[in-house]
Parts: structure tokens; sequence; C-alpha cells
């Protein structure tokens, strides 16, 4: 416990580092990590405890900057201990009691803020957003071809889903894990702001349509990964009725936005969704892992996935078989991940939590307004931000002459890799890069964490520059 308390403290201390950078085979040959016959004693066992946390990176430290998920939030800690100290799973009722009613209440208050009429429909805690989106997949699935529960593939024509082409990477995976085949997932062009076209869309569709394959999927993307887009919901709506296509909107990283009466209409057209992918581990900064699946259809998920195991979920028992909701889920053996979210969410309010992503918009606002005319930037689209995603070039004064042509790219992609490296060696802040079409390797800042401040932001930039000046 103290081990863990002084963590915790330091994670918020801006004067330690984020990071005590190693590489792999300095870690693997400085310790002794390999499991023996022989059990070690306590001292042995706190020092492993230490040893692992003082390598750790500080995701709750306001300096970090580098993931979706980031903050450590104390009622959400709390809550993670006692999940682990009550150590049960989500199958049945009869073995986590609270717990199964909680997953109900807070999945209802979920699709009231969706916007489906008194919270009507079904849903389920999963491990992370990726595997939300392939239950969507699967259910939007079962939904067209119910056989295919039986048969498999071989019993249904050739499906067709369509995304964005900013939209995550697990609508793909999703697709090959169900036999679906990522040459399937069809791409969706998106605006220089990184928003699906519709137009684009129904063309797509009509095409699929003309080779005789069956479209049954769109996932539109409420906040997308890099650019932090939200596609255009009710046009997408309107689209997914015209063609009877069920439509999943993965707001994994955008649906902590509904809770803020200030950004919700980014999201607008949700409530038509069938689905939506909502993972509160992301802009509500709930601990990992807290994602949901919620589906407007109640019953679709259960019929979809239950395989009736006689010795979970006895037809006879003494209670409500319908609080026993395991034989919806794809995994038998679930973790506990909605008491943490309901935990803050008592602790905060919804009020709470719409400060919370007001607060970390309003910073990336302000870090937009600083380097948006400064010296040394470039923006890598107009306009300000819709999300907390800010994506720029830091331009080094040895590039800033330099005619726009191959050279000068070739050089500028070097740029926030070498600074980022000499952020992790020196320890004193983590933000990403990555290039994303025609363009090269840039810095993507997100804010989820809402210990960060504007000094924190001030912090950054000065870093980048004091890093970069060189190069």
């Amino acid at each position: 416990m103290n081990i863990l308390l002084q963590y915790v403290v330091k994670s918020f201390d801006r004067s330690t580092k984020v990071i005590d950078f190693h590489y792999p085979n300095e870690l693997l040959q400085e310790y002794n990590w390999e499991l023996a016959d022989q059990p070690q004693n306590l001292e042995e066992i706190l020092m492993h405890c230490q040893t692992t946390l003082k390598y750790a990176i500080k995701t709750g430290h306001p300096r970090y900057f580098n993931q979706l998920s980031t903050g450590l939030d104390m009622v959400g800690l709390a809550a993670d201990w006692l999940t682990s100290t009550a150590n049960t799973n989500m199958f049945t009722y009869e073995i986590a009691p609270v717990f199964v009613l909680l997953e109900y209440v807070t999945l209802k208050k979920m699709r009231e803020i969706i916007g489906w009429p008194g919270g009507s429909g079904d849903g389920i805690f999963s491990p992370g957003g990726a595997i939300s989106n392939m239950y969507a997949m699967m259910i939007a699935r079962f939904k067209m071809f119910p056989e295919v529960k039986e048969k498999g593939m071989a019993a249904v024509p050739r499906l067709i889903a369509f995304t964005s082409e900013h939209s995550h990477f697990s609508l793909k995976k999703g697709a090959a894990a169900l036999g679906i085949g990522t040459d399937s997932v069809i791409l969706i062009k998106c605006d220089e702001r990184g928003k699906m076209i519709p137009s684009d869309l129904e063309r797509r569709i009509l095409e699929a349509k003309q080779k005789g394959f069956v479209p049954f999927l769109v996932s539109a993307t409420a906040g997308t990964t890099v650019y932090g887009a939200f596609d255009p919901l009710l046009a997408v709506a309107d689209i997914c009725k015209k063609y009877k296509i069920w439509m999943h909107v993965d707001a994994a990283w955008g649906g902590g936005l509904l809770m803020s009466r200030k950004h919700k209409w980014k999201l607008s057209g949700v409530e038509r969704a069938n689905s939506v992918t909502w993972n509160p581990h992301k802009m509500m900064g709930v601990p990992l892992q807290c994602s949901a699946l919620l589906v407007r259809e109640e019953g679709l998920m259960q019929n979809c996935n239950q395989m009736h195991a006689s010795y979970l979920f006895q037809q006879d028992k003494h209670y409500d078989l319908s609080y026993d909701t395991g034989d919806k889920a794809l995994q038998c053996g679930r973790h506990v991940d909605v008491f943490k979210l309901w935990l803050m969410w008592r602790a905060k309010g919804t009020t709470g939590f719409e400060a919370h992503v007001d607060k970390c918009l309003e910073l990336a606002e302000y870090l937009y307004n600083i380097i948006k005319n400064r010296e040394g930037y470039e923006m890598v689209f107009d306009g300000k931000p819709q999300h907390t995603n800010v994506c720029f070039w830091y331009i080094p004064p040895s590039l800033r002459t330099l005619e726009d042509n191959e050279e000068r790219m070739s050089r500028l992609s070097k740029v926030a890799p070498v600074i980022k490296a000499r952020m992790m060696e020196y320890g004193t802040t983590m933000v990403s890069y990555q290039p994303l079409g025609d363009k090269v390797n840039f810095f993507r800042m997100v804010i989820s964490n809402p210990a960060a401040t504007h000094q924190d932001i001030d912090f950054l930039i000065e870093e980048i520059e004091r890093l970069g000046q060189d190069l």
C-alpha cells in the first residue's frame, strides 16, 4: 500500500519524470525477471513491486499526452482496488449481484444520454473499443442473416462493411476475425478535416450492390484517432435508412463529449445509430479498461451469442433470470469493468464529467491558439480542433527557409521521431506522432487528463522547441 501511494503522489508531481526510459535489452540485463521453482521472501516481492513502478510510464502525470487514455482518478483507482478485492466474474447475478445490477443501471443511463427513448436497448462492457466494434459487426451480420450463427459464412452472400479512411484499424481486425475478410471493408474518402464524405459512401454502397454484394454495416466515427474528427452522423443515418444498412457509431474517443452540453452537438444524429461504442476509459478518465457497446434493439445480443450452457445458466433458478447477462457476451470469464465508472459517476455527477470534458477541450483550443501563428509551427489542417486532438509540425530553424519540396519533406519527416526520442530520454513529457496519407510525421497532441493546466501546455511547446532547435 505504501509503495502504491508513493507512486500515486509522484504521478502528480511535475518535478518527477514521466518516464525513466531504458532500452529493452538494458532492462532484461539489469534485473532477473525469470520465474523460479522456489518462493521468494516478502522483502524480495516488495522490491519487484518497486522496480516495476520505477520503470512504469506515469500515465497520470499532467505532462503525459501520449495516448487517448491518460490521468489517474482517485475514486476510479479505489473502485478498481475494490473490484479486485471482490474478485468475481460478470456472467451471473448468482455470483456478482451488485455488479450485474450496476451494469444494468449504468448502460441504461448511457443509452438515455445517446438519446434512445427511456434508455431502452441492450449493451455490455467489453475488453476495449476494438472488441466493442467487433460485437457491433457480429450483431449487424446476425440481424441480417441469423442463419450465420449455425451455418457460418458459407451460408451467406459476400458481405460488405463501410467505414472512413480515418477510422480505427479495429474494423478491419474485426472483419478478419469474423471471417468477413479485410477486403470486404471499404474505406470511404474523407474531407481535409478527416470527416467521412457522405456522397462517396453512397457511391461505394451502390457500387457494391451492382456487383451483387450485400452492404450490411456502416461504421461512422465520432472522434477519429488522429484528427479527432466527427463524421456527419445525420447524413450517414439518412443513407443507412435509405439502403436498410446497420449504422454503427464508433464513439470510443468522442463519446465522452455527450456528457457536455457545450460539445454534444458534435455527435448530433448518434441517436439514430443501431449501435454505439463508447469508451469511458478515454475522454472520461476512467481507469483502464472500460468500454461499452450499446445496442438499440433489445434481445439481439442475447440471440446472437447465447449458447445455453446448463452449468451456468440453469433455467430453474429462484431469481429473475434476465439478470444472468453472461450468455450475451462472447467471453465466459468477464472482468468487472462497471464499478469504477459507476463510483466515479456517483462521486462527480454528470456535471463533474461535463466540467472534465469542457476543461480538456478548452486546453486543446488554448494550445491551438498559441501555435497556429507561432514561428516554427505548421498546422496539419486549418481550423480549430473539434476534439482535443491538435495536429502540427514543428519546423526547426534549419528548415524554415527551405522551399516546399521533396527534400524538405524528407527532412521534416525525421524531426518528430527525434524530438520524441529525446523527450523519452529526458523523461520530461510524452506526445505521439505519426504520418497519415501523404503527410509526413507530425505531432498529435491529445488531452484527456483533467490534471493538466495551461502551464503544462506552455511547457510542452517550450520543450519541443528546446529539443528540436538544433535539428
